[in-house]
């Protein structure tokens, strides 16, 4: 992202996360949309599940408190969906999972050895995803959440 930072902000997000059942502050970079009117748009892959995803147009201003820029809310959605996977099978690799939802088109953001957020695009079908999910959640290799589901997703 490097020759793309002039155009890109980091935004604070402070939120009670769904996935950890604590307050969790993360910082997510955001393409600048209208400086003036304080509007984003969203360009990181949210890991703990505030109800934001990725090209979500957000306003955010800067505050006093966190002295920096911080996400106020969402104004318009994009349709894309954001879905946290633990690994609970130690003896699986992280990152051959994450080449299971690549290979469904699903680009996904590693926080550590065991938990990484995917993004599921609007124009995606999530059912087939879905159902992988399931069945390895089944065989007790991941657990999954769906921090931020967008109706076109929901069925």
């Amino acid at each position: 992202m490097d020759s793309e930072q002039n155009n890109h902000v980091k935004i604070l997000f402070r939120y009670l996360s769904p996935v950890l059942d604590e307050w969790t502050v993360e910082t997510m970079w955001a393409e600048i949309i209208d400086i003036d009117n304080g509007l984003y748009k969203l360009d990181s892959i949210p890991f703990y599940g505030p109800l934001v995803a990725t090209d979500d147009i957000i306003f955010a201003e800067y505050d006093e408190d966190e002295e920096r820029l911080t996400y106020r809310q969402t104004v318009k959605n994009s349709g894309n969906s954001i879905v946290s996977v633990v690994i609970m099978d130690k003896q699986t690799d992280v990152e051959s999972i994450r080449n299971i939802f690549n290979d469904f088109g699903c680009l996904s953001e590693k926080a550590n050895d065991v938990l990484f957020s995917m993004e599921i695009l609007a124009n995606k079908n999530y059912r087939p995803i879905k159902q992988k999910l399931e069945e390895l959640e089944k065989k007790g290799i991941i657990g999954y959440s769906e921090p931020c589901l967008s109706d076109i997703h929901r069925y």
